[in-house]
């Protein structure tokens, strides 16, 4: 449950969404693009506004067409279908010449150049790499201005989770898309995102630049595991207290 969830995404920028797991953080993802109602959940206070225009009411397909899409959790794909038809299936909302999505299709593969070389093969049979790759390619191609990216790290191997970032922040300067993510990598997340909300308990405790918040000795303690006396389990952080009085 979100309790009074605030939060501003600037157009062009990384908005990371950060917290442990049951923060809230899907939670508010799903709200944004509406699919809470597939879950029985709704937005009963406040509104859920994107470029001036009120977007709540609205169905999950007709807010894609507006621009924003959601990278779910857990590298959903179409196991049957290779990888090209994986990506082809996100163009399915557009009303688009074959000429421009096989453009569309080109510019995916030059960010993922391991996914055009995988191209004709079963989606199901690619790695978990791989298929947060088609994943994310997959909501490109829809042509959206707003990416909700939901735990992109999530059992990817450390090497993986640094290049996947890094294609974010390419596309995110090199094609302006805006990337709103939730991530319970603290670390990794607050080094390419330009700003960041913490959530505990479906309620924002802090926010600030990526920067700053990299360099909050609770944020360091807490979530980055961090003190002065060095690196520290979760079990002995002492910003226990001070997380207690963030919730006061």
């Amino acid at each position: 449950m979100l309790k009074g969830v605030s939060l501003s995404v600037p157009k062009g920028g990384i908005t990371a969404l950060l917290g442990g797991n049951g923060a809230g953080k899907t939670t508010t993802l799903k709200a944004i693009s509406n699919l809470l109602r597939s879950e029985r959940g709704e937005v009963t206070k406040g509104a859920i506004i994107y470029r001036g225009t009120r977007v709540q009411d609205l169905v999950p397909s007709e807010l894609v067409r507006k621009g924003v899409i959601q990278v779910m959790e857990g590298r959903h794909c179409f196991e049957h279908l290779t990888v090209e038809e994986n990506l082809l299936t996100g163009a399915y909302t557009r009303t688009a010449s074959k000429a421009d999505i096989a453009a569309d299709l080109e510019l995916v593969y030059s960010y993922f150049p391991r996914l055009k070389d995988r191209r004709r093969s079963q989606a199901g049979y690619t790695s978990g790499g791989e298929q947060q790759m088609v994943a994310i390619g997959r909501a490109l191609m829809s042509r959206p201005e707003t990416i909700l990216l939901d735990e992109p790290s999530m059992g990817l191997a450390p090497q993986l989770v640094e290049q996947i970032f890094q294609i974010v922040k390419s596309l995110n300067e090199e094609e302006g898309y805006t990337f709103l993510l939730a991530e319970q990598n603290t670390n990794v997340a607050l080094r390419f995102a330009h700003y960041g909300y913490i959530l505990e308990n479906g309620r924002v405790v802090m926010d600030g630049p990526a920067a700053e918040l990299r360099e909050n000795p609770d944020v360091k303690e807490f979530y980055l595991g961090m003190s002065e006396e060095g690196r520290k389990s979760f079990r002995d952080v002492r910003s226990y207290r001070r997380r207690k009085r963030w919730l006061s």
